[in-house]
Parts: C-alpha cells; sequence; structure tokens
C-alpha cells in the first residue's frame, strides 16, 4: 500500500491540475463537535486500519519478540497440523514431516523477527510508536473510542459513553439478550463434548469428524461481542458482532458451515447476486431480453437484524441438537449475557442458516418475477 500511494502522490505532484485531485487515504469518522487531535495524530489515524505499518515488533525488547513468535509458530504449526491429520489427508501427526516443517517455520519467523531493519525504518518505527501513544493518551484522556467502520475501510472516533448507549439501545430493541449472572462456559463445554463423545460412541459421526468438531481445551474461551458502527446508516446505528474464533461451538459450526453453504449456493445460484459486476451482468442480461425500460422500477429492501432476530426453530429443525440459542452465551465488558433468540453475529453457521431461512421466504416472491419476466436477487 505504501509503494502504491508514493506512486499516486509522484504523479499528483507532476499533475497541473492537483487542486482537484482528493487524498487517496480513507478520511476518518469523526463522531465529535471538535477534533481533538494534532495535525501528525490525525495523518495518522486517516491511514486507516488496512495501511501496511513498519515492523513494530522490531522495536520491543527480545522477550517480548521471543514470547511473540513462540506463540505465532503454535497458532500456525497447530493448524496445519490439524488440517493435515484430518481427513482427506490424515497423515499421522509422528510423521517426520511435522518435524521438518516445525523447524523450517521457527527458522523462518526468527529471520523475520530478528533481521534489522535499515537505520530509516528504525526511526520511522519509533516515530509511529511515538504517535501511536499520544493517541492512545489522547483517547483514554477524553473518554473516546476508536473503531473500524462497518462496511468501510476507516476509522470512527466518538465519545465512548455515546457509543455505549448506542451499544445498550440494539440491546433494548432487539430484546434478544438476558444478562446473566454466572458463567456458565464449563457447562457449555461440557455439553459439547458429551454430545460428540455420545455421537461417536453410537458410531453416527466417523473419528475424522470427531476430531474436526471436537473444541481445543487448551484456547477454548468464552466468546466476546463488541459492536462496529454503521455510519453509512442514519444515526449510526451498531453492528454487533461476536469473537467466537475459540468458542466451544466454533469447530461445530464450521463444520456444518462446509455442508450446508454448498448445499444453498447450488439451489440459490439463480437468484444469487454475489457482487456488483455479477448484478451487472444479471441486468445485462435483463436489458438483451428487451425488459429494461424507461418506466422499470428498481427495489430494494431491508431485514434489520436478521441474524439476530432468526426464527431458528423453523430454520433448524435438523441441527437443533447441535446448535441452540440458549447455549449462544458471550462477554461483553464486565458482564455476561445469553442470547434467547437467533444466531451469533459472526459465526460460521449463522450466514448459511440465515440464508436457508430467506430461501424459503423468499421462493414465493422468486417464483412470481420469473412469471412475469421479471428480475429478482439477493
Amino acid at each position: 500500500m505504501g509503494s502504491f500511494r508514493k506512486i499516486i502522490l509522484q504523479n499528483r505532484q507532476r499533475s497541473s491540475s492537483t487542486k482537484n485531485i482528493i487524498s487517496v487515504s480513507p478520511e476518518p469518522y469523526l463522531d465529535l463537535i471538535s477534533n481533538p487531535f494534532n495535525k501528525r495524530q490525525w495523518n495518522y489515524i486517516s491511514l486507516g486500519p488496512s495501511y501496511i505499518r513498519v515492523n513494530q515488533s522490531a522495536i520491543r525488547p527480545k522477550c517480548q519478540q521471543e514470547t511473540e513468535i513462540k506463540n505465532q509458530h503454535k497458532d500456525i504449526y497447530s493448524k496445519v497440523e490439524n488440517h493435515l491429520t484430518g481427513h482427506p489427508h490424515r497423515i499421522p501427526r509422528n510423521n517426520t514431516i511435522f518435524k521438518q516443517y516445525s523447524d523450517h517455520l521457527l527458522d523462518y519467523l526468527n529471520d523475520s523477527y530478528f533481521t534489522p531493519l535499515s537505520y530509516k525504518d528504525q526511526l520511522k518505527s519509533l516515530e509511529r510508536a511515538e504517535v501511536v501513544g499520544s493517541i492512545r493518551r489522547t483517547i483514554k484522556k477524553l473518554n473516546l473510542i476508536i473503531r473500524v467502520t462497518d462496511k468501510g475501510n476507516n476509522f470512527y472516533i466518538g465519545s465512548a459513553g455515546e457509543f455505549e448507549e448506542k451499544a445498550e439501545k440494539f440491546f433494548s430493541d432487539t430484546n434478544a439478550f438476558i444478562e446473566l449472572s454466572s458463567n456458565p462456559f464449563n457447562e457449555i463445554l461440557n455439553k459439547v463434548i458429551q454430545l460428540l463423545n455420545t455421537l461417536r460412541g453410537k458410531d453416527l459421526i466417523r473419528k475424522w469428524q470427531y476430531e474436526q468438531m471436537m473444541p481445543d481445551l487448551t484456547n477454548c474461551e468464552l466468546a466476546h461481542l463488541y459492536f462496529n458502527p454503521k455510519t453509512h446508516k442514519d444515526g449510526i446505528p451498531v453492528r454487533p458482532i461476536e469473537n467466537t474464533i475459540h468458542a466451544a461451538t466454533t469447530k461445530i459450526s464450521k463444520f456444518l458451515d462446509k455442508i450446508l453453504r454448498p448445499i444453498f449456493d447450488d439451489k440459490c445460484k439463480d437468484t444469487t447476486i454475489i457482487d456488483g459486476a455479477s448484478l451487472i451482468t444479471e441486468l445485462s442480461k435483463y436489458n438483451k431480453k428487451g425488459l429494461l425500460k424507461p418506466t422499470t422500477l428498481f427495489c430494494t429492501f431491508v431485514i434489520r437484524n436478521l441474524y439476530t432476530m432468526l426464527p431458528q426453530e423453523e430454520t433448524l429443525d435438523i441441527l437443533m441438537t447441535f446448535f441452540h440459542a440458549h447455549d449462544n452465551v458471550f462477554a461483553y465488558g464486565k458482564k455476561i449475557y445469553k442470547q434467547t433468540t437467533g444466531g451469533a453475529m459472526g459465526s460460521s453457521l449463522t450466514l448459511p442458516l440465515a440464508n436457508i431461512f430467506m430461501s424459503n421466504w423468499q421462493k414465493k416472491l422468486a417464483e412470481e418475477q420469473t412469471k412475469t419476466g421479471e428480475f429478482y436477487g439477493r
């Protein structure tokens, strides 16, 4: 990204119409009366969440670098090992290839972390670390919050108190969550393990399926909830996202997603809009049929909180033993909540389940549009 920005800026300097060119950096969304950041801080925030920064770990103490290498090595190696020992590869864990891979991976990480930066890059890293520290101090002092915008590539900055009010409004509007007085993590984990053991004991699932769905007891934890601001909507409501990467049911969700998603994609391919390019392609076909006229109406509809308000009993009769809303528990702030309806926004399984429900809901509408030669897609 840095090299592209440099090229663009060079071209901009050569252009005689520089004043008519806007910056390529994403402008942060400031939800405050005045800007509390100085020019250096604001320019850094304006680089956006996708900006590739110079290796900041190079200026950390060696002990911190070694800890980071150890954690990265463990994370990457375990994922590769689990993938290759599972179906369909089924490579034995004692195969020497794993030891070779582990050594090569460790050498690569050590080389990446401990290769000295150039003097220029060291100065740049130190300078940016100082700017980041000053931004954090400003945010803490003024009780602000910084978040990545929903469906955007920029940062949102606003009052932490007002943002919390938006989160509370979401809880109130959806009425889909209740606060718990105790942490049910162990109960949920034991329930998942017992279910998988029962299914395996009755030979209802194979060994490789059992291993793919079994939670990793070394890093399993309660899901965490956070919110992203919808700056493209009036009033800037929030979108809930659950970080379920280490939740007890995550591996089951991913396993079922692999089964359900291809089935849905195949059954609904005629009405599925993948992206803007696919929409243009379908509209082009519609136009070639002579159906696109000056009187043609373009209609869109939005379903509010689809994932949260998903009527699960109508969608999941066949999968209820695996996925149930009453086991969707997460931490938000210092409190623990249980979701009483719908699915987790962030779970691998919720998207295909929502699509299954919507495919049934939209079936009649799509059929009517097809009969009259009109176009429908979602």
